[in-house]
């Protein structure tokens, strides 16, 4: 057997693994949450933020359909409207709150609106995000922004929910929705510099100025043309990036909120939904939004949640 032939072959497996696990989560999803294993009510507040289409609004719907009151967030009102109204037709408790999670007064607004409307929430899905690049293009022009949004606007909403969090015996949840493309041990699309790579790992010692500056090490080089040579992943660079940072203020959070005593605590993973057809990926993906948003779903309703800081994909925990 040649070279080509076994790559053949282990592609062939790959995908049929990927099946598998696809038809075993199908399964999964019919079997409904016992009584025992119900936490949450109509009273338990989810946010879910980008929610008007695609993966967002697929997750506001499975949350909703377990019978959560879903706050769906969107930039634009008049698509953020009509998104939960189509929600609400199918009998479902779900309303509409502007939200631009690159906007500091958007999300003072925001928060100061669901405090005096709900007292607080208890979980947050941080789902808005945005991308440029589709299939094997691997633009950096719109760097900046990308960096903005999927990083820096989920920590800025992250920041600002934590203190809405609801004290419960369950613990609330806080969900990143992020990609596998920023992993940092990844065999094809990871961080060239190796020490880096070893910094960014070392949770004890990560800190949220050391992923400040690999992404802003990273925008200045895009800004001087040096990028290509810096050892920066090769496959949608700038995506990869912001979505490797997401995971490692995912993994820093955690670590900070565990020292929060019981009936405070706040449990902060991230997840990959895999590559899913929508209006982001150009409708190229693989997975439906139904099948993208499962994972996600899943982590914020888990009964006995104890799992912190760790990154899913497909209710399976991956490596970083």
């Amino acid at each position: 057997m040649d070279v080509t032939e076994k790559r053949m072959n282990k592609k062939e497996r790959a995908k049929e693994r990927r099946e598998k696990r696809r038809e075993e989560i199908s399964l999964l999803r019919t079997i409904p949450y016992s009584d025992h294993q119900r936490w949450w009510s109509a009273k338990t507040i989810a946010v879910v933020t980008g929610a008007n289409r695609g993966i967002g609004f697929e997750i506001a719907r499975q949350l909703a359909l377990h019978g959560l009151t879903v706050i769906l967030t969107a930039r634009d009102i008049a698509v953020g409207e009509e998104a939960a109204r189509v929600l609400r037709e199918g009998g479902l408790k779900v309303v509409f709150h502007q939200l631009d999670i690159v906007d500091h007064e958007s999300i003072d607004s925001f928060c100061a609106w669901v405090k005096e409307k709900y007292g607080g929430i208890d979980v947050l899905i941080n789902n808005a995000g945005i991308s440029y690049n589709t299939g094997s293009d691997n633009s950096v022009e719109f760097a900046e922004k990308v960096i903005k949004t999927n990083y820096v606007g989920t920590k800025n909403m992250t920041k600002a929910a934590i203190p809405l969090m609801r004290p419960s015996a369950e613990g609330a949840r806080v969900v990143l929705v992020s990609s596998r493309l920023g992993r940092l041990n990844g065999r094809r699309n990871r961080i060239g510099d190796v020490a880096l790579r070893q910094q960014l790992q070392d949770v004890e010692s990560l800190s949220e100025d050391l992923i400040d500056t690999t992404m802003n090490k990273f925008l200045e080089q895009v800004k001087d043309g040096s990028w290509i040579s810096g050892g920066w992943p090769q496959n949608n660079t700038d995506y990869s990036l912001s979505k490797l940072a997401v995971n490692a203020y995912a993994r820093l959070t955690a670590r900070i909120l565990s020292e929060k005593p019981e009936g405070e605590r706040i449990y902060i993973n991230c997840c990959c939904p895999g590559w899913v057809k929508t209006a982001m990926t150009g409708w190229a993906g693989l997975t439906s939004p139904e099948e993208g948003a499962d994972t996600p779903a899943w982590l914020a309703l888990l009964p006995n949640q104890s799992i912190s800081g760790k990154f899913f994909a497909e209710r399976r925990e991956i490596n970083f």
